[in-house]
């Protein structure tokens, strides 16, 4: 869903997006969320965890929680990334998803990047 008229007029909303657009051209982020990081990637990634840990006993919940979070470092570090989880270039010390989240609480109003294309001059399009 879309922001409002009224929210879409405001100032800081113009900025915000002004300094999204400048994130994606600048990050070259991959994926706009962690859902849209394709299954088969996750998977590959995951069983490189699990393989390296085979021998640690530690039980599966344990290493279960160990791989989630190895993949939030993976979302940050993935070539591209995802968005939500690049630094942003405004703030090194913040993420987009806290740029967004700040947005979202100023506004009054939930702000999320749903999709976005990034062209390059001199690459063809699909």
């Amino acid at each position: 869903s879309g922001v409002s008229p009224e929210i879409a007029r405001r100032d800081e909303f113009q900025t915000l997006v002004r300094e999204i657009a400048m994130q994606i051209a600048a990050g070259s982020p991959a994926y706009a969320t962690r859902e849209a990081v394709p299954a088969d990637i996750l998977e590959k990634e995951k069983a490189i965890y699990r393989a390296q840990m085979e021998n640690s006993g530690k039980p599966a919940n344990v290493l279960e929680k160990i791989i989630e979070g190895k993949l939030g470092a993976f979302f940050k570090q993935m070539p591209g990334g995802v968005l939500p989880d690049q630094e942003s270039i405004r703030d090194p010390k913040m993420s987009v998803k806290q740029v967004l989240d700040a947005a979202s609480k100023a506004l009054g109003s939930p702000v999320t990047v749903t999709r976005f294309a990034r062209l390059k001059v001199g690459e063809a399009g699909a």
